[in-house]
């Protein structure tokens, strides 16, 4: 026990706070069945498809970036960074580590050319 926990610790109980399993100041939503659905669609009805795996941050778990040839995009929650390859080797999509490569200027193109149309 450090000095001044003492302090601290007065007129509190000694069992753990709810908030303990919290990640910083939000909860994290763990994936589930309806992302892969979703995951699932995206790749089915779009062409060119590549895949970007974005790690853990403080606000959100491990997530799956699609990306299609004409930019469009989505992004869901997935189990771990292993589950994404998998995923994505099993829908023949080509899948990169986001933290490495970043996200590809389609997508950004595709995102300016939506604001610009007011979407």
């Amino acid at each position: 026990m450090g000095l001044f926990d003492r302090f601290r610790r007065k007129g509190r109980s000694s069992a753990p706070a709810r908030d303990a399993i919290r990640t910083g100041s939000t909860r994290v939503r763990a994936s589930d069945g309806e992302d892969v659905r979703h995951l699932e669609a995206f790749v089915s009805t779009r062409q060119g498809v590549e895949g970007f795996v974005e790690p853990r941050t403080a606000v959100s778990d491990v997530t799956l970036l699609l990306v299609a040839h004409d930019g469009e995009w989505t992004r869901r929650r997935v189990p771990s960074v292993k589950w994404a390859h998998d995923f994505a080797n099993r829908h023949r999509v080509p899948s990169y580590d986001a933290a490495v490569v970043g996200v590809p200027q389609r997508m950004r193109d595709y995102n300016r050319r939506k604001k610009a149309e007011g979407i």
